[in-house]
This record gives C-alpha cells, structure tokens and sequence, in this order.
C-alpha cells in the first residue's frame, strides 16, 4: 500500500461549517491505491498519478473518495477521478464515471452517469454531466449545482416526505436546498400534479413557483383539471402545491366546467382542487358546464374536495340554463343581476357517476329572469313562460324543471301560458 497525503480543497461539506453553508478544504488522505508515480511538471509544481482502485478519505471526518484511478496536477490545482467515482459526504453523495475539481474557483464538474444526492433533502438528481460549485465565503453564500442535457430530478423536500416532484428540462440550476431554475421544455410530474413549460422557477424561501412559455398545469386528483395562461404562479408551502394562479389568457377546465378569464386562481388542499377564483376586463369570467353558463365582472366558484357546490357571480353577472342538451334555444333560462349565487347537488348519473345538478339561483340588485315552466302532466306540451323584474329573483330548480321563481323588492313582469289547442272542426259530411 502507498500512503500519499494531498492537501486539496475538494467540493463536499465538513460538519464544523454546514451551518454557514461553507465547508473547509479537505485535506485528501489516500488509504490505498496499487499502484503510484509522480511526474515532475517545471519549477517546484509536481503531478501525482495513482491506480489500480483508490480509496480515500478527508482527514478528520467521515468524507470518503473512491475511484479506479486518479490525477492531480498541482500546478492547474486540479483533481481528476476517473472510473466509478464516488463521494460521500455528510451533505452530498455523487457517483461519476468521470470527476474534476478545481481548486482556484471551488469547482467540481462530474460527467457520465452522474448521480447526485442531497443528504438534507433527499433530492436526487440524475443526467449525464454536472458542475458543483461550493459554498465560499466571500465568493458565494451557498452550493450552486448546474445540469445540462435533460438531467432527471427527485424533488423533495426531506429524505422521508414521500412522493418526490419529478423535474426534467434541457438545463436545471439550483441554489441551495430550495431555489430550483429550469428551461428548455421543463416537466414537472407527480401523482397529483402536472406541469408543462418552457421555463421554470422554484423558490422555496418565497414560497413562489413561475411557469412562463406555454405553460400547463393538470391536477391528476379523482377529478381532474388543467390550467394555461400567459403566466402560471404557484403558492408553495414545505414544496405542497397550495395555489395555482393563471395571469393572463387563463383557462381552466374540471370534469364538470370550463372557466376563461384575464384572471384565474384555484386554491389547492390536500392535493385537491377546492376553491377557483376568476376576474378580468378584456376577458371577463365566462363559466360553462354543459347545460349552463355564468358570466360576470368577478367569480367564485366552491369545489371543496373536488365537489362543485355554489358559485357566486358579481357585476353585472348573467346565467343561462337549459333542461338538457337536446333542448332547443328556445327553452333556455336566463337570469340576471348585480350578483348571482348559484347552488349545486350531487347526484348520480345513467353511468352511476356523481356529478353536480344546479339546484337554486339567487339574484340580487336589479334582477331580471326568464324562465320556462312545463306541464308535468305533459312534458310534450308547450310551456308556460315568465319574465320577471324586482330588487331579488329566486329560482328553484325540481330536476331539470323550474319548480318555483319568488321576486322581491319592486316585482313586476309578464306570465305567458302556453297558446290552448285549436278546437276540433266540425264535421259537415252528410251521412246518408
């Protein structure tokens, strides 16, 4: 065995400075290698040459190196480790086919099957190159990693918290545990959660998540919905999605509605959509499911646990309804006002699918409606119309049918009953 001491700042964290985020230069112990030379390179500067597998540590902590071969050219202050690479450190795991370290610029540049575990957060990282740059005082405040050519993440934020976010992209930046930039085709996918642009930023320490470039955001819940806009924001807590915010051109789309407007932010919880906010001026919220609509200045619409419950329409809202999708343009109900509360119940449908029913209509403040009342007697019949004006105007719905309509404030309007059947005409054939 040949016993070689380098003293050479290599790029993994020791105990005694991790708070600081800086770690102190690794005096580089070899413990064995089979095989030694050294190589004179002008002047005092001497080049080290080792082979045959080494195995080495940090003196004074638990730092470990490990590789086939290894070269250190003192004069460029640069070590090469060639040949299943491996570091371990009490921050940082990386295995490498091939390994450099500069020490003027506190570099570390990794390639070919590389594999990067962060100790702290569990996040591991794969691709086919890596450059590490180290936590230097008066140099930089914390570790910088930089990954090309569609490099794989695990995105976690500790080693037990389950389910990992899986990022690709054509280059990933990170700054330390919790600020992540990516571009180029950047995917984020989790069992829950989806995300598709052309650049990405995580920052944890803002709580804040950016989406810019055609940007998709799918909830992969029991029932889904998608969101795209000209810019995405995430609200993020402990790396959990908590909301989804759609600036510009947003649209969104659930099992049972589709939502446009300038404006459009879904409240997440327990990895599930709960609650979807809209506004805007050139874009007004417009909602439409398939057998009604609402449009508005500003709109709420409750699904708490992915279950459409009540929605609430402000400024100058409009609603129209019909019974079912075979109805003609006719038969269509409309409402009007200041605002509008709509209620919704769950019920099953012919496939045994739980899907929401409109139930009630609430209008407020110069409330207009015009609704269609059919004979239950007769479903084939004509129907009755009203249209009515007051200060307040409630609609309830029997299934699919108008059960009742009250105004308040000011009520006035017009009940048509359907045009009675033309009398028979008599019968003047002479019988003989």
């Amino acid at each position: 065995m040949i016993a070689v001491t380098l003293a050479v700042a290599l790029a993994v964290q020791q105990p005694a400075d991790t708070a600081r985020g800086a770690g102190r230069p690794c005096e580089v112990a070899i413990d064995s290698m089979a095989r030694a030379y050294t190589r004179p390179a002008g002047g005092t500067s001497t080049n080290y040459f080792g082979g045959g597998g080494i195995r080495a540590h940090c003196k004074g902590t638990t730092t470990t190196l490990a590789a086939d071969t290894m070269a250190y050219y003192s004069a460029l202050g640069r070590l090469d480790l060639l040949g299943q690479v491996r570091i371990r450190d009490t921050t940082l795991w990386l295995d490498a086919n091939f390994v450099s370290y500069f020490t003027a610029d506190e570099r570390l540049q990794a390639r070919n099957n590389v594999v990067a575990v962060n100790r702290k957060s569990g996040s591991v990282l794969r691709g086919p190159n890596l450059t590490y740059l180290r936590a230097v005082p008066g140099v930089r405040d914390t570790v910088e990693m930089f990954a090309t050519a569609r490099p794989t993440v695990e995105y976690r934020q500790a080693g037990d918290s389950g389910e990992p976010y899986l990022i690709v992209g054509d280059r990933l930046r990170f700054k330390g545990d919790d600020r992540v930039w990516g571009g180029g085709r950047v995917t984020v996918d989790r069992s829950d959660f989806a995300s598709r642009s052309d650049s990405l930023l995580l920052d944890e320490t803002q709580g804040l998540g950016v989406l810019v470039g055609h940007p998709r955001v799918e909830g992969k819940g029991s029932k889904t919905y998608t969101l795209t806009g000209t810019r995405i924001e995430l609200g993020l807590e402990r790396r959990e999605v908590r909301l989804v915010k759609a600036l510009g051109e947003g649209k969104a789309t659930g099992d049972d509605w589709t939502l446009t407007a300038d404006t459009i932010h879904l409240r997440v919880d327990a990895r599930k959509l709960q609650q979807a906010f809209a506004w805007g001026k050139s874009a007004r919220p417009h909602a439409v499911s398939s057998l009604y609509t609402i449009q508005s200045d500003s709109l709420v619409i409750d699904t708490p646990n992915e279950v459409l419950t009540e929605s609430r329409a402000f400024g100058r809202a409009f609603s129209t309804a019909q019974r079912d999708s075979t109805s003609p343009p006719a038969d269509m109900d409309w409402i009007t006002g200041d605002t509008l509360t709509t209620r919704f119940v769950q019920e099953r449908d012919s496939t045994g699918r739980e899907r929401s029913r409109l139930q009630q209509i609430h209008a407020r403040g110069s409330a207009r409606a015009l609704t269609h009342h059919f004979d239950e007697r007769d479903r084939t019949a004509t129907p009755a119309i009203n249209y009515s004006r007051g200060q307040q105007i409630a609609v309830a719905l029997k299934g699919d049918r108008i059960d009742r309509v009250v105004v308040a404030g000011g009520a006035d309007g017009v009940h048509l009953e359907p045009r009675p059947p033309a009398p028979a005409a008599a019968d003047t054939t002479k019988k003989p």
